[in-house]
Formats: structure tokens, C-alpha cells, sequence
């Protein structure tokens, strides 16, 4: 099993950025399909972006799109989440997964992600 590890949560301000991380612990993220979650108080967990192992196709559901970026370094062996202009909404505990089988859906149904982190806190507050 492949276990992730994400970073870079934080507080911010309306409109500020922050990037997102998740690395494995061990084996190579290259070959997973690698998807943003996140979970705010009270609601269901929810995914946002992700990325395939193919041809590093993207995914992104509408409330992110064109704020977030999902992008991947293999050299690394990183995976990323680069979120700009940051909205109250976008509160939550953000999660990295990985689908083994390589490929993203719109559906991002949690049973087909194998490995996961244990999730950063990303504040959005004045």
C-alpha cells in the first residue's frame, strides 16, 4: 500500500494561495492517478482535482477551476495542489489519494483510491 504523506496547509486570507504537497512514503507515485479531496466540518468529503498517470490529464470540479492546479514532479515524486485566490468555502482538511488503476473520473468515487493521507488543514479566514 502506498502511503501519503500531504503538507502546506495553513491559514490564509481571502484571495491568498497556498500549495498543497503529498509525496509517498515509499514506492512511486508516477503510476497512480493522483486526486485532491478535502472534507469541511459537517459535510461529506468531497473531491476537487486530479491528475492522471497517463498522460498527466487533469480534473477539476467546478467551484476550483480555474483557481486550482493539480500538477505532479516525478522527479520528486511529488504531487501538487496549487490553490490561488483562496475563498472562505475553500475551508476544509484537504486529502491526497492515489488510484492505482491510473486514471481520474468525475465521479471521484472513493473506493477506487487505495492509498491515502491523512489530510492538512486549509484555513480561509479574515
Amino acid at each position: 500500500q502506498l502511503h501519503l504523506v500531504e503538507s502546506g496547509g495553513g491559514l490564509v486570507q481571502p484571495g491568498e494561495a497556498l500549495r498543497l504537497s503529498c509525496a509517498p512514503s515509499r514506492l512511486t507515485l508516477r503510476y497512480y492517478a493522483i486526486a485532491w479531496f478535502r472534507q469541511a466540518p459537517g459535510k461529506e468529503r468531497e473531491g476537487v482535482s486530479c491528475i492522471s498517470s497517463a498522460d498527466d490529464s487533469t480534473h477539476y470540479v467546478d467551484s476550483v477551476r480555474g483557481r486550482f492546479t493539480v500538477s505532479r514532479d516525478n522527479t520528486k515524486n511529488t504531487a501538487y495542489l496549487q490553490m490561488n485566490n483562496l475563498k472562505p468555502e475553500d475551508t476544509a482538511v484537504y486529502f491526497c489519494a492515489a488510484n492505482p488503476y491510473g486514471y481520474c473520473k468525475a465521479d471521484y468515487d472513493t473506493s477506487e483510491f487505495s492509498s491515502w493521507g491523512q489530510g492538512t488543514q486549509v484555513t480561509v479566514s479574515s
